[in-house]
């Protein structure tokens, strides 16, 4: 059957409307890579070092803590290496988790909501949807001031200043249906109202697709660059479910602001059918679920961080989350009552070896205010931190249920790092085998946490070491 010319003219523009939405699809993917290719790799050529207030202040700290903090760390942890100091989530909150919420833990913040899911509770945001500040909490971003003033007070320290942001834009943002800066375009234009969150309740999702999304986070870091911001936790972005479009975003966003920052994403496990992408899009990047002080979670990133060794290079770094030593939970919150680390002094060796020979990122999480004596071991000895921040060809060479064994190389020299774990609930002796490595001949060994040297070896390195323990050593070939 002959077709008419109208159906003939109805496959034509339909044909051409294909092909138009292919090369605009083209072009924005384009332009999405353009700005990964953008995204500087020259800050975090080193695995990024520092606190973050999570662990032990939850969503709830001030600016006078805060600044007494930047104080610790400056006096105390700076010439080591600890430069970053991040404020995590809800500081545009001016009193988050003040109501019992019966779906949540004590204090968690989630705002209340009217029967049509409208926010009761409101943010500190400005006229575009912006989360701003609390005042109440942070008095110098009045006017505002954002928190210009407290990023100027940690660079005048030599330190490095950052902040938590949620994937997405605010409830409250899409319910009053702001103007997004710059454009004809509203949140009600880019919102997601059906994704939200699984455990916040604060935001919504952003559809990477519609136009004005890209305007909206590109907002967003124009406000970060004026503030002088230097590191962003960019939070809700991988599990569940990983999102793709909104990281791709954020990363074009930062890469075009005109200020260098390093983009860490959370939370994890990532997926590592994703590496290649999220590798491309961050700096850094959550392998591990929610980190605290148990074995079980200490054992299970012995197989996240062999699973992820093939993607460690300079500007890419899997992390295994912040460091949970020390004063946690003030006030029982986030995560339990408040308390010192669970972990045993043997299973503190065990955390900061992995970490380091694995170049995971080193975030602390507790409070750097009180009862601090007892782990300031931990975070000063240079010779362990210098594997984490120059070492190369990090990676597991044997793990059983009983013992584990990760090695890595001093640049420019013949020298290698090893890494003996005692996964067991016994004391015992931990051998490693050099020829399962073809190191061959005599080598003189150097304890990394004694800081002492430990005479020679030729065909095995062994020692006796406590339950959940480690030993780490240098491994220098004998001319």
């Amino acid at each position: 059957m002959l077709q008419s010319s109208t159906d003939k003219l109805v496959m034509v523009f339909a044909l051409l409307f294909c092909f138009s939405n292919t090369v605009d699809a083209q072009k924005k993917s384009a332009k999405m890579n353009k700005g990964a290719d953008k995204l500087n790799r020259q800050i975090a050529l080193k695995p990024p070092m520092g606190w973050n207030s999570f662990d032990a202040y939850d969503c709830r700290i001030n600016e006078k803590e805060y600044k007494a903090t930047v104080d610790f760390m400056e006096k105390n942890l700076l010439k080591h290496g600890w430069d970053y100091a991040v404020i995590d989530y809800c500081w545009f909150n001016d009193d988050p988790g003040n109501w019992s919420n019966p779906r949540r833990r004590f204090g968690h913040p989630d705002i209340r909501m009217k029967p049509d899911g409208s926010p009761l509770d409101t943010l500190v945001m400005d006229e575009f949807g912006r989360v701003l500040p609390s005042i109440k909490r942070f008095p110098s971003a009045k006017n505002g001031a954002g928190f210009k003033a407290i990023a100027d007070y940690v660079h005048s320290k030599g330190m490095k200043f950052g902040i938590h942001i949620m994937r997405g834009i605010p409830r409250e943002a899409y319910y009053n249906n702001l103007p997004i800066k710059g454009t004809t375009y509203t949140a009600r234009d880019i919102a997601e109202p059906w994704d939200t969150c699984n455990w916040q309740n604060n935001f919504f999702g952003v559809d990477a697709s519609k136009p004005g999304a890209q305007e909206y986070y590109n907002s967003l870091f124009e406000l970060y660059a004026e503030w002088g911001v230097d590191f962003i936790k960019a939070d809700d972005m991988m599990y569940p479910p990983y999102h793709k479009g909104e990281i791709e975003l954020i990363s074009n966003a930062l890469a075009n602001c005109g200020r260098p920052m390093v983009l860490s994403l959370s939370c994890g496990e990532a997926p590592l059918s994703q590496a290649s992408h999220v590798s491309k899009f961050s700096h850094m990047w959550r392998v591990s679920a929610d980190f605290w002080d148990n074995w079980e979670s200490l054992e299970h990133n012995f197989d996240l961080l062999n699973a992820w060794s093939p993607f460690i290079k300079p500007g890419h770094w899997p992390d295994a989350d912040m460091l949970p030593i020390g004063k946690l939970s003030l006030n029982n919150r986030p995560h339990g009552p408040e308390r010192m680390s669970k972990f045993t002094n043997e299973e503190h060796y065990t955390l900061m070896t992995l970490w380091s020979i694995a170049k995971s990122p080193l975030m602390l999480g507790a409070d750097l205010l009180q009862e601090t004596k007892g782990i300031m071991p931990f975070l000063t000895n240079d010779e362990v931190l210098a594997v984490n921040q120059y070492s190369t060809d990090n990676r597991q060479v044997y793990k059983d249920e009983n013992y584990a064994v990760w090695i890595a190389t001093e640049p420019g020299t013949k020298n290698r790092y090893v890494a003996l774990f005692n996964l067991s609930g016994n004391e015992r002796t931990v051998k490693f085998t050099l020829e399962l490595e073809n190191l061959r001949g005599t080598f003189k060994v150097r304890d990394l946490w004694k800081k002492s040297d430990a005479g020679t070896v030729t065909d095995k390195l062994e020692t006796k070491i406590g339950s959940h323990g480690a030993a780490f050593f240098k491994l220098s070939p004998v001319k």
